[in-house]
């Protein structure tokens, strides 16, 4: 397994984990800090849950909360992919059958 080189940058709000290359790493979209594992209990939490409602995302950690908040955002995605007729995958198209 390859080894990944992290570089711990300090700035006035908050520890941000970046990769070698220079880009910080995110979930979903939000920035993590770190190693993104409170985000992924976050989204975990809510899938297992089946959280649909933003205000479900309370917790004490802001990570959390941004996880919890990707799941119902990638379940909006899939709903809208499915009222209009797509495959859930984001595009609003039914992809063909392999």
């Amino acid at each position: 397994m390859p080894r990944v080189t992290i570089i711990i940058v300090t700035f006035a709000c908050g520890i941000v984990a970046l990769r070698v290359d220079g880009e910080a790493q995110t979930f979903k979209g939000y920035l993590c800090t770190v190693d993104c594992s409170g985000h992924q209990a976050g989204y975990d939490w809510a899938q297992e849950n089946g959280v649909i409602d933003e205000s479900d995302c309370r917790g004490s950690s802001n990570s959390f909360n941004e996880g919890c908040q990707g799941w119902i955002e990638e379940q909006d995605v899939d709903r809208t992919d499915n009222d209009e007729g797509g495959d859930g995958d984001g595009d609003g198209e039914q992809d063909d059958a392999e």
